[in-house]
């Protein structure tokens, strides 16, 4: 199939307009009419995405995060973006990210997170629209099909999204009291906050949570769960392979980055 077909189906997974106004989707490098045969799915466009995409001859890069944010001025191998950039070109690959248009659209990221966690009664935290009568928005609301304790339910996300490690403030809030509603955000959550605090989020689930913010929510009474930014949404690989291979022929092959957490504890 060519690229621009590909793309095609994406976008009626997650359409561009369900993109932020801040946000970059698309494609960024490459040919529209490429021929392609192997895709590569990324959680980032890193070194280590474009040197795999070259090792395997992949001809489309397909990531969540989107390498360019900021205008590009020049392309050159003088800085990490421009590098990979020249890379990806040279070697023909074309390059197409899903960003928040992934992160809010019906059944992407945060239903995905939302249903692993058993969230029922599920609500967008922040709603952006309706497409076909379903509105979606940034991350998700719930109930807990079963309601845990603060420890409890930080467990359950370490182990349903195989982490190696969670950060939890406010813990002390449920050591005692089950949670029964929750919200999640899918990467870095710290300006949904106040929106989770408002929707009467017990436990709210994210990434990139500082000091600060995590110790005044708590002393609002909800507790947070960082699993970090990579931890929660390393699952688009996952879930864009079953996609892929559902809706594209069987003779265009899909390959993943190995899920690999970005950060340890020493």
């Amino acid at each position: 199939m060519k690229c621009r077909e590909i793309i095609e189906i994406l976008e009626t997974l997650a359409p561009k307009s369900c993109a932020c106004d801040w946000d970059n989707p698309g494609l960024l490098a490459g040919r529209i009419d490429k021929d392609v045969k192997k895709i590569l799915l990324t959680l980032d466009a890193d070194d280590a995405a474009v040197d795999r995409a070259k090792e395997i001859g992949a001809d489309m890069l397909l990531s969540h995060h989107p390498l360019i944010f900021k205008p590009v001025k020049h392309v050159s191998d003088e800085d990490f973006i421009g590098r990979r950039l020249v890379s990806l070109i040279q070697a023909d690959v074309s390059y197409y990210a899903m960003h928040t248009n992934f992160d809010s659209a019906p059944g992407c990221m945060a239903d995905i997170v939302a249903d692993r966690l058993n969230f029922t009664d599920q609500k967008p935290l922040e709603a952006m629209g309706e497409i076909s009568g379903t509105e979606y928005g940034i991350g998700k609301t719930g109930s807990l099909k079963v309601p845990m304790k603060g420890l409890e339910i930080a467990r359950e996300v370490k182990n349903r999204f195989g982490l190696p490690f969670v950060t939890v403030y406010g813990s002390e809030l449920y050591e005692d009291t089950p949670i029964v509603k929750a919200a999640t955000c899918p990467g870095a959550g710290g300006s949904e906050l106040n929106e989770a605090i408002k929707a009467g989020a017990q436990a709210f689930i994210t990434g990139d949570i500082s000091h600060h913010e995590g110790i005044d929510a708590a002393a609002q009474g909800m507790m947070i769960i960082d699993a970090g930014h990579y931890g929660l949404e390393h699952i688009f690989m996952d879930f864009m392979e079953g996609f892929l291979k559902e809706k594209l022929p069987a003779d265009i092959e899909v390959v993943k980055m190995a899920v690999k957490f970005p950060a340890v504890v020493v």
